[in-house]
């Protein structure tokens, strides 16, 4: 960002896409006015009326697929067929909102010496979303459409190289109907982020990034005493126990890891594997990634892995992998930046990984896998526990019951036992630790962004 305006720039490429112009303080105390006005007469409406402009969205954005997929892949690098899957993901959370929201918000009766006495579920008012580029649309709809039922207002403020991303979603909910006002597109600056939270229009915040930005969110929040949400970076483990499928295991894992380019918070990134068999899993996770075709995001079909979304990204994956090979790390494949003009990195297989190196304790957000050994299944847990993060988990073995022991030792958010990790409408998603607090989806997600009333009548 420079002079006031963002700078979007295809990954793939590293040409310039567009520009677009930071908003000026008139235009953010006129976006605050206008949600605070329609927020009032949006909480107004019937829960129905609601969610029928939530089926209508749904509608829409199987409609303009295409278009907003294109858009993504040209801003941030995803290979088509995966923002096609976002699109149709975000109108599913939409639909499955639309038709469980109504339950959701339902007055509970209680039983107390009034006459009557219930809990109501009122919206909080405008909230402030601050929403991170690796999943442009789906990131905001993952949260937008429980707020949204529940008679909250929202503003965007969207990461600055998915800013056309942005626009798309703003005039999509507008065609779908949703009243002027109810969810603004805000281009801020970081340094007019602040005014933003303590601005008295604006009831709550929720931010899903990186870990700085996150501590700096929550404690202006606190200070102005607003509610908080956030869902943080993630260090997942994906445990492997002896009698795991390894076939099974090792093609899931990379699946998960390198989808998105490794740019996914809950992607595994550390993988746990019982020594036993922790040759075998590499051998068969090796044959997974040389299938792997890196090329351009929008070759519909031809790539499966794309570039990370921004050079600087990648410049500073490559130190991360660098120092943990300095630490002792092996390197099993890729390890190195590719050449051309994009911002293209070869999918990469540590080995000889231990708790303490690099790439085992900050988030590796790009497609490069850790793996460390383990002799015992509680040294499995204690590697686990052993960063700072807490957002997801994955465990893979035959013994059912012995996965859910380890469940209930693991400090995560998740756990997904012979599975990877993937946020799903039906089901809470957040962290612990420092990972975040929170949840979105479901009626989890909703209930963060309501005032709980209880309404006590006597006669």
């Amino acid at each position: 960002m420079t002079g006031g305006s963002f700078e979007s720039i295809n990954p793939a490429t590293g040409q310039r896409i567009e520009g677009f112009a930071a908003a000026t303080p008139s235009e953010i105390e006129a976006a605050l006015a206008a949600s605070d006005r329609a927020q009032r007469q949006w909480r107004a409406t019937s829960v129905i009326s609601r969610a029928e402009l939530l089926r209508s969205v749904a509608r829409l954005l199987r409609d303009r697929r295409d278009t907003l997929a294109t858009t993504i892949s040209r801003e941030m690098g995803k290979p088509l067929p995966e923002a096609r899957a976002e699109i149709e993901k975000s109108a599913w959370n939409c639909e499955h909102v639309a038709a469980e929201g109504p339950k959701w918000l339902e007055e509970l009766e209680l039983r107390t010496d009034a006459a009557r006495c219930y809990v109501a579920q009122r919206p909080v008012g405008v909230l402030l979303a601050i929403m991170p580029w690796n999943f442009p649309v789906w990131q905001v709809f993952r949260f937008a459409p429980a707020a949204l039922i529940a008679g909250n207002a929202v503003i965007l403020k969207h990461a600055p190289n998915v800013l056309r991303s942005a626009s798309n979603i703003a005039e999509l909910l507008r065609d779908a109907g949703l009243p002027d006002g109810v969810f603004l597109s805000l281009f801020l600056n970081t340094e007019a982020v602040p005014a933003v939270i303590n601005d008295p229009r604006v009831a709550a915040v929720t931010l899903t990034g990186g870990l700085r930005a996150g501590a700096s969110v929550a404690a202006l929040a606190g200070a102005a005493l607003k509610k908080s949400v956030l869902e943080l970076g993630g260090s997942d483990p994906f445990i492997v126990l002896a009698d795991a499928d390894l076939d099974a295991a090792a093609v899931a894992g990379a699946k998960g890891r390198f989808a998105n380019c490794g740019q996914v918070c809950i992607a595994p990134k550390r993988f746990l594997l019982d020594a036993s068999i922790a040759d075998g899993f590499i051998q068969r996770f090796d044959a997974a990634a040389a299938k792997l075709i890196v090329g351009d995001p929008l070759a519909d079909g031809a790539a499966t892995l794309g570039p990370l979304a921004r050079r600087d990204l990648r410049d500073e994956l490559h130190k991360l992998v660098e120092r943990s090979v300095a630490e002792g790390a092996g390197v099993v494949r890729g390890g190195a930046a590719l050449k051309g003009p994009g911002a293209f990195y070869a999918p990469t297989i540590l080995d000889g990984v231990t708790s303490s190196m690099a790439v085992a304790q900050q988030e590796t957000f790009g497609p490069v896998a850790a793996m460390l050994r383990f002799r015992s299944p509680a040294e499995a847990v204690s590697l686990a526990n052993s960063t700072r993060y807490g957002l997801s988990s994955n465990i893979w073995t035959r013994d059912i019951d012995a996965a859910q022991r380890l469940a209930a030792e693991i400090d995560a958010g998740g756990v997904y036992i012979n599975g990877v990790t993937a946020s799903d409408p039906r089901t809470p998603i957040g962290g612990v630790k420092t990972s975040g607090y929170g949840r979105e989806l479901g009626p989890w997600g909703m209930r963060e962004f309501v005032n709980l009333q209880t309404v006590s009548i006597n006669l």
